[in-house]
């Protein structure tokens, strides 16, 4: 594609995104009993908002704005609800989004897109290695993306490898919607178990809810255990509940490309200005075409970069990096700044180190104290030593440690109220 033709295409996607933003200032300011007391609170006249620079004008929301006044976000009555979804509770209570038929297809939609740029296509067969319930949003966005391609789609859900490996034996699904790390149990099992994976008939995996690769797209730790382990094409996709949209790379790995048709994508610093590409910034998204509870710049609470560069894929959209972590999340230990993702990749990368939980709690004093919760691949005094010498280089500082069980393990990371595996608990 050629300069002019990315400029007109440029000009052509803001023009309608601006479109788009006027209506939706128009209709929470109609709607929306939160919206319209902001607009009164500022004085903001919605005549006046009609490019995506005017957007500087709109104080942002955040997450304990929707938490505190949930039912004001609401811009439909309670009747043309058809869908409840809720956020996960990662920080703070959960959020309830609730949404219409307009919203589903919307969803639906989204995902479409989603599957496609990921290289989906009619022919496939997806088995679902995540939850299709408690009120789950990207259970439902994965299942009505894929029946709009048309592909097949087997709903296991999580865990249970044994079951896993037994319908990819007997289904054949070309493509597997799975957690990273799970997708290692499944490697971990075939192992143990003379699995031939490579055998297999997946192909590739969609690969959500942890990162998979660094900061500049190579593959992280976890992404190359996978790939060394099992030759399949791994697609990374970043998405929220509350802004009911999807970035999911396309098969050259470059970033998760944005839909500028769902949502409009702003990169902010402390001060709310938006940052440079490849600067980090706090991904604070205004969503388009939501009907039931539509939001105008909201801070979502993670820490990503972008880059507007054309992709080699002949998509000239914005692109988000891998989540580099939740601003609330952040970690000061000993004079060192941490991100979860981070602790992560250094705790995969280790052999003698087969699963783990991070815990966060503030001493006596007010200051973060990290302890890991470790499974470690044997009791010997060798391994300990390794896994000490390795955080303390890694780190420069020594986290508390205690070495557990893989059934203890699993007992923190799951509960009866988690829909996923937790790796992180912040007790601060």
């Amino acid at each position: 594609m050629t300069t002019t033709q990315e400029k007109d295409q440029h000009i052509t996607i803001t023009a309608a995104q601006e479109k788009k933003l006027r209506e939706l200032v128009q209709y929470v300011s109609v709607n929306s009993p939160f919206y319209r007391e902001l607009f009164a609170r500022y004085n903001i006249d919605v005549a006046s908002i009609n490019t995506l620079d005017d957007l500087n004008k709109i104080p942002t929301t955040e997450k304990d704005d929707i938490q505190k006044r949930n039912n004001d976000f609401l811009c439909v009555p309670a009747e043309k609800i058809v869908e409840y979804t809720s956020t996960s509770g990662t920080l703070g209570g959960p959020v309830s989004i609730a949404l219409t038929d307009k919203d589903l297809d919307r969803l639906a939609y989204n995902e479409y897109n989603s599957f496609l740029c990921a290289d989906g296509s009619k022919d496939d067969i997806y088995q679902l290695m995540l939850t299709l319930d408690r009120q789950f949003m990207a259970g439902i966005a994965y299942y009505s993306g894929i029946r709009k391609i048309g592909a097949g789609i087997i709903r296991l859900g999580p865990g249970v490898p044994a079951l896993q490996w037994e319908t990819i034996k007997r289904l054949k699904p070309t493509a597997i919607v799975a957690v990273p790390s799970f997708i290692l149990k499944l490697i971990s099992f075939a192992k143990e178990n003379n699995i031939d994976v490579n055998s297999s008939s997946v192909k590739k995996a969609i690969c959500i809810g942890e990162n998979i690769r660094n900061n500049d797209f190579s593959l992280n730790m976890l992404g190359k255990k996978i790939t060394e382990a099992w030759d399949i094409h791994l697609y990374s996709t970043y998405a929220s509940t509350e802004m009911q949209t999807a970035f999911t790379e396309c098969s050259e790995g470059r970033g998760g490309h944005c839909q500028p048709e769902l949502v409009i994508v702003e990169l902010l610093d402390e001060n709310n200005k938006q940052v440079e590409p490849g600067t980090p910034g706090e991904v604070t998204i205004t969503t388009l075409g939501v009907e039931g509870m539509p939001l105008l710049r909201y801070k979502t609470g993670d820490i990503c970069m972008y880059f507007d560069e054309p992709c080699a894929c002949g998509r000239t959209t914005l692109r988000l990096s891998p989540l580099m972590g939740r601003k609330k999340q952040m970690i000061k230990f000993k004079g060192t700044t941490l991100y979860p993702p981070a602790l992560f990749d250094l705790l995969t990368e280790r052999e003698e180190i087969l699963d783990f939980v991070v815990e966060v709690y503030s001493n006596d004093i007010g200051l973060d104290q990290v302890s890991l919760y470790l499974v470690p691949a044997d009791n010997s005094e060798e391994c300990d030593h390794r896994i000490r010498a390795y955080l303390q280089a890694r780190l420069r500082v020594s986290p508390h440690i205690k070495y557990v069980t893989p059934e203890e393990i699993h007992k923190i990371q799951f509960n009866e109220a988690n829909r996923k595996a937790i790796k992180f608990i912040d007790r601060r």
